[in-house]
């Protein structure tokens, strides 16, 4: 079963008691550093799930109880000494704070030694120093049989009362002291050239009888690999047994010539566990979304209809007539559609408020009560308290990419619905529409040219930031601050560049260059919301917030920067393309992380459940404009054709022309049909209609209110 790192990373951070960044990536050992608080974790990927969660608890408590000093200047003392009364204390607290450990750490320890992670088969652990044998005792003593002499018993009972780090390094030096003590008595009573046993004062082997069968030549390699890799590397061969080399845990005569002690089982234990991590294939990356500057990404809504209007301005002879009539019957027949919105909201605004009301006795008598004082002590006047509503507030998300452009006037339709909803009911909206084309180029109205724009970064570049290219912004179409009248003028404006870049319109006139429909910065989007809804929220005073994204497509994986180096020397920030199912999105703010999924629309989904993790009082929908060959091709994209569920949503399509996706990132992704979506709800027919004709206008009009309705329906049950 892969392992799911986000589990992992927040099992940490709920060991650790604090709000440490954990990364998991292919190294060698777990380490924390203790200024950036992160917590890199080896991709322990050959351990099983109780050995995993332990190796985390461990290094957790590292990070909790070890303390950040350099003791190497006081005391004398190898590592591995300190290492061995080290774990064992973290280990205890560890247990302590948190009860349940106790079983991990034992079912952990279990099946290491099951696997021979310490390299005791076929060893005589009463020849192991005290250092091995007390690690052994911590670790695993549960399950092998362990001796101790009196003298032993009392640097063991010293290592396990053990509380702070001074403690620890006073027990670390009475054990390497005790063991070095011990191993010059074994190196002192050996006769040069022997390959007897050689017992300690103790009566404990303390040597392997083969250690001086060991070839001189693998001694002194092993030396020099010790010194370069700050370990003891053990990989000669007995004469007469057969050694496992990844074990590397054979003695060498360099432990007889050497009067250090070592620690075999520690070694012996850190290569194993280097054996579970997986080091092939991708390296994790973790991202992180940028701050956006609103005021270099969002162009403001006056400096684009001041755009339009000299555009418009400019070419007088054009007769706007036939587009102005074709909006000014939209508008009306939209109303219908408007005032449902209206009431739908309104009822549902009342039925919250009223599941909200409560009463309570005043404590005041109600004397019209107190001829039934016999049958009823519920004589006190009552008040009902009604919360007042809360404070809504809309944001729409237009995309203005080209693969929109015969549906663009379709989907603003929809949207000119909601906006005139939102100013029946005074809910403050802002409308954006992302393109990458604003900023690339500018045209002078007095000398009839374009001008190249001087770019400027939305953000400020920083390594492991998701990148947002300089030619993307977000385009303020209409706002609620304006007046009624100015909106109305505004509405007008887009409505007829919408109509031109309709393909079905063979009417044409001149559009503002850089209002031309683009590519599709979607994403790019997603991450400047992370700035627009505090400070909507903050102008308006909100409660609740909708974020609408109206789009036709999926958008590309954004590239994040990275640190590069020229030839000589010299560094840039360049970019790098995400490799998904090897990509996290991380926010620090919330402790939170994100795998980032292998499917197109995995990297959009990512970045909107962070959002709504990141704002819990806003919703986000997504609607969905679909040709009629492209439905399934979606439905698929969240759904298997196994699934009940998919049956479902296409029965909803071969009714309605209309579905709800409620698996993706979004909290409702409604997708529509664009064909329905220009059908006139109106029964209109000819006065010398036939029978027949007046029945299929009839239908046709049933069917396209009854769509209208659902989908008006579950939008306003999202946000109310």
């Amino acid at each position: 079963m892969p392992v799911n790192y986000e589990v992992k990373g927040m099992l940490a951070k709920l060991l650790a008691t604090e709000d440490i960044i954990v990364e998991h990536k292919k190294v060698d050992t777990a380490c924390f550093n203790v200024h950036t608080r992160v917590l890199t974790l080896p991709l322990w990927e050959k351990a099983s799930n109780v050995v995993y969660d332990m190796l985390v608890a461990h290094e957790c408590g590292h990070s909790i109880f070890t303390d950040n000093i350099d003791w190497t200047e006081t005391v004398k003392v190898p590592q591995q000494f300190v290492n061995v009364c080290e774990d064992a204390r973290v280990e205890k607290l560890m247990k302590r704070k948190y009860a349940g450990l106790s079983k991990t750490f034992f079912n952990g320890y279990k099946e290491l030694n099951e696997q021979d992670f310490f390299s005791l088969e076929g060893e005589k652990i009463s020849t192991f120093n005290l250092a091995d044998r007390a690690n052994l005792y911590f670790k695993v003593g549960n399950f092998i049989s362990l001796d101790f002499t009196v003298e032993e018993k009392e640097i063991i009972d010293l290592i396990s009362s053990t509380e702070t780090f001074d403690e620890v390094l006073n027990a670390a030096e009475k054990l390497y002291n005790y063991c070095k003590k011990e191993k010059e008595k074994v190196a002192d009573s050996d006769a040069p050239g022997e390959h007897g046993d050689s017992t300690s004062p103790n009566n404990e082997v303390s040597q392997d009888p083969n250690a001086e069968e060991i070839e001189n030549d693998s001694q002194s390699q092993n030396q020099q690999d010790h010194q370069s890799e700050n370990k003891e590397t053990k990989g000669s061969q007995s004469q007469n047994k057969s050694i496992d080399f990844s074990n590397d845990q054979e003695i060498s005569s360099n432990e007889t010539d050497n009067k250090e002690p070592e620690v075999r089982t520690i070694d012996s234990l850190s290569d194993k566990i280097r054996s579970l991590a997986n080091h092939d294939g991708y390296e994790n990356v973790y991202v992180e979304v940028p701050k956006v500057n609103l005021d270099s990404a969002i162009i403001k809504n006056s400096e684009i209809h001041s755009e339009i209007n000299k555009c418009f301005k400019s070419c007088e002879q054009i007769n706007f007539d036939v587009v102005d009539l074709e909006y000014k019957k939209f508008k009306l027949s939209a109303q219908k559609e408007v005032n449902y919105l209206v009431k739908e909201f309104e009822c549902r605004k009342a039925a919250d408020s009223y599941s909200r009301a409560s009463t309570a006795r005043t404590g005041v008598l109600d004397t019209s009560r107190l001829h039934s004082y016999k049958f009823t002590e519920d004589l006190f006047k009552k008040v009902t308290v009604v919360p007042d509503g809360k404070n809504h507030g809309l944001i729409f998300i237009l995309d203005w990419s080209g693969s929109m452009q015969n549906i663009i006037l379709d989907t603003c339709k929809q949207l000119f619905n909601l906006i005139w909803f939102c100013k029946k009911v005074s809910i403050p909206f802002e409308v954006y529409a992302f393109t990458n084309y604003w900023n690339k180029c500018s045209y002078d109205h007095e000398s009839q040219s374009y001008k190249a724009v001087n770019l400027k970064s939305h953000y400020e570049r920083k390594e492991g930031l998701l990148h947002l290219d300089d030619t993307y912004s977000l385009l303020n179409f209409f706002t609620s601050k304006v007046s009624t009248k100015e909106l109305e003028h505004q509405l007008l404006n887009i409505w007829r560049i919408a109509f031109q870049y309709n393909s079905r319109h063979s009417y044409s006139y001149s559009v503002p260059t850089q209002l031309s429909l683009s590519g599709t910065p979607l994403n790019e989007s997603l991450l400047t919301i992370h700035q627009i809804i505090p400070k909507f929220q903050k102008e308006n005073k909100l409660q609740k917030i909708q974020c609408i994204i109206l789009t036709d497509g999926e958008a590309g994986h954004l590239p994040y920067n990275i640190e590069r180096k020229t030839s000589n020397g010299d560094t840039f920030m360049g970019t790098r393309c995400i490799t998904p199912m090897h990509t996290f999105l991380r926010d620090r703010e919330l402790g939170t992380t994100y795998k980032i999924g292998d499917t197109y629309h995995g990297f959009t989904d990512t970045l909107l459940k962070n959002l709504k993790d990141k704002f819990p009082y806003t919703n986000f929908i997504g609607i969905r404009v679909l040709p009629s060959r492209d439905a399934y091709k979606f439905i698929n994209m969240y759904h298997s054709i196994r699934e009940k569920q998919y049956q479902v949503i296409q029965n909803d399509w071969k009714k309605l022309k209309s579905f709800t996706i409620t698996n993706s990132g979004y909290h409702a992704y409604f997708g529509l049909s664009s064909s329905v979506l220009v059908q006139n709800a109106e029964f209109d027919v000819a006065e010398d209609a036939s029978k027949s004709q007046i029945k299929s206008a009839f239908v046709k009009s049933l069917k396209t209110k009854k769509l209208n309705k659902k989908i008006l329906g579950e939008f306003i049950s999202l946000i109310v």
